[in-house]
C-alpha cells in the first residue's frame, strides 16, 4: 500500500539514480558505517510525557529503532541510489516492520533526506572537534584540509549520496529546515580564523570564508569522485597510496599559497 503512493517519484528517481551508479559511482569499494547515530529526528517533547518509566524505555526504543533504520538505509541508498533502493531492503536489514519506517520517517524520499542530515550532521559534528579557533590561524586552516580530504576518503557514501543528490537539483535539501543550521556554524568559525589571521598579519583580506570552503572540499571531491575517470585518462592509479599522499599536499599548498600574506 505505502509503496503504491510513492510510485510515480520512485520510477523518476531510478531514471536518475541509473546515471550516477552506471557511470559515476565514486569508489570502488563502499566502506559505509553502520554505527549511526540520530540527531532527534523525532521531537519528542510533542508527545505525552507522564512521568514514568515506561515511557523513557519507549523512547530509548523509538531511537535506537530509528538508528538502525538510518544505518540500513545509509548502505542501501549508497550502494542503489535513491530510485533502485528498495523499502523492503532497508526493513530487511535494519530487522524492522517495513511500516515503522513509514511512520518515522513519512516516504523513502523522507527517509533519504533523514540520511542527507545525518551524513551532514556526522561531518560537521567532526569539524566542530577540531576546534579551530583554539589553533594557530594557518596551523587552523591546514587541519580543515587534511580533515576533509580524509574524511572523503574514509566515507565514500557521502560523495555518493551528493551524487544523488545533484543530479536530483537537492530537491531534498531543499526541504530540510536544519541542513543550514547544519553548516553555519563551520562557515562562522572559518570566518573567525580567517579574520584573526588577517589581524595578525599571517593572512591576505577579502577571502571569503564559503568560497574558501567551497574551494578546499571541491578540490578533494571531484578528485575523488571522478578518480575512475581521471585515472583511465592520465594512465594513473590516482587511488594509490602515494598519489593519495601528494593530493593532500597539492591541495593543502593551493589553499594556504591563496590565503597567505606574501
Amino acid at each position: 500500500m505505502f509503496d503504491a503512493t510513492h510510485s510515480n517519484a520512485n520510477r523518476e528517481c531510478a531514471r536518475i539514480d541509473t546515471v550516477i551508479y552506471s557511470v559515476a559511482a565514486p569508489l570502488t569499494k563502499l566502506r559505509v558505517r553502520t554505527d549511526v547515530r540520530i540527531h532527534r529526528l523525532v521531537n519528542y517533547e510533542e508527545m505525552p510525557t507522564p512521568a514514568s518509566n515506561v515511557v523513557e524505555l519507549r523512547t530509548r526504543d523509538a531511537d535506537r529503532t530509528q538508528q538502525e533504520i538510518l544505518g540500513a538505509a545509509m548502505i542501501e541508498f549508497a550502494a542503489s541510489g535513491l530510485g533502485g533502493a528498495r523499502i523492503d531492503a532497508i526493513a530487511e536489514r535494519a530487522g524492522v516492520n517495513k511500516r515503522l519506517i513509514y511512520y518515522y520517517f513519512g516516504s523513502k524520499q523522507g527517509l533519504f533526506l533523514a540520511v542527507l542530515e545525518q551524513t551532514y550532521a556526522d561531518i560537521r559534528e567532526a569539524e566542530r572537534a577540531l576546534q579551530l579557533e583554539t589553533n594557530d590561524p594557518a596551523d587552523a586552516v591546514r587541519r580543515l584540509v587534511a580533515f576533509t580530504w580524509n574524511h572523503y576518503l574514509d566515507h565514500p557514501e557521502f560523495l555518493t549520496l551528493l551524487n544523488s543528490e545533484n543530479l536530483h537539483r537537492a530537491q531534498h535539501l531543499k526541504q530540510s529546515k536544519r541542513i543550514r543550521e547544519m553548516n553555519s556554524p563551520l562557515i562562522q568559525s572559518l570566518g573567525n580564523v580567517l579574520e584573526r589571521g588577517r589581524r595578525e598579519g599571517v593572512f591576505r583580506g577579502g577571502v571569503d570564508a564559503v568560497q574558501l570552503y567551497i574551494s578546499i572540499a571541491g578540490l578533494a571531491y571531484f578528485y575523488l569522485s571522478n578518480n575512475h575517470t581521471l585515472s583511465t585518462i592520465f594512465g594513473r592509479d590516482l587511488m594509490a597510496p602515494k598519489a593519495l599522499s601528494e593530493r593532500l599536499s597539492h591541495i593543502t599548498e593551493v589553499v594556504m599559497g591563496y590565503i597567505l600574506r606574501e
